[in-house]
């Protein structure tokens, strides 16, 4: 039996090089996930404010209706359908890198997620405080800025944490668009040895060391946003 592991793992890892298409894969995963979390931040924070800002004041109405539209499509259709009607729709005429589709897809499917998770947090600030900001002078834009969104934001850094796993896991569908991320690089070594276990099963344990470790981040910045909160 060790000699038959052995022989796989020489087989699967060690022969060509063949180990080289986990890490490069490894690195494509990491890219996406980072640059996709940065954008959905940014769409994120952009349909929060605009929505909540909405919802208080009655202002921005058609903005309010476009954004909720965006959360309704994206959040109602699977990521890996908009992966590939962007890439072959959106994208279809034009030559462009296949990492820079998959961050585009993956940060307009993250952004809707964020999105919620932003608005929730405004939402947990008692009112008392948007009253508190009004009787120092403040207008509604100030009383967001300087009161209402550092608390928020405070109160969302672990569920923006966990969005970041939840998207890290969701990229392994990038090789629908023969993006060469973690997954794919498994299913290459799969294709040329045409032993299915031993690549698929270190694909599977990247992706749990690495949901462990930031877990293990999410875990501690909670603790210390805690003790700061006392």
């Amino acid at each position: 039996m060790w000699q038959k592991f052995t022989e796989s793992l020489v087989l699967n890892f060690v022969k060509e090089e063949r180990w080289r298409y986990l890490v490069n894969g490894l690195g494509v995963t990491l890219k996406v996930t980072f640059f996709a979390v940065l954008l959905g931040l940014v769409i994120g924070f952009t349909v929060a404010i605009v929505r909540s800002i909405h919802a208080n004041t009655g202002r921005l109405a058609i903005a309010s209706a476009i954004g909720g539209f965006y959360l309704t499509v994206i959040r109602g259709t699977p990521v890996v359908v908009q992966l590939l009607l962007i890439y072959f729709g959106v994208f279809r005429s034009v030559r462009i890198d296949k990492i820079f589709v998959a961050i585009i897809a993956f940060g307009i499917n993250s952004g809707a997620y964020q999105a919620e998770i932003f608005r929730s947090g405004i939402q947990s600030i008692p009112k008392g405080q948007f009253e508190a900001g009004r009787s120092l002078g403040f207008n509604y834009i100030q009383t967001m800025v300087y009161i209402i969104m550092p608390q928020a934001f405070k109160n969302v850094i672990p569920t923006l944490a966990n969005e970041f796993i939840v998207l890290m896991k969701e990229t392994s569908v990038a090789g629908y668009i023969a993006l060469e991320d973690l997954t794919k690089g498994g299913d290459i070594i799969r294709s040329r040895t045409y032993a299915a276990f031993m690549p698929m099963m270190a694909v599977a344990l990247i992706y749990l060391i690495m949901v462990l470790v930031f877990s293990q981040g999410v875990k501690y910045l909670e603790g210390r946003l805690q003790t700061s909160g006392r």
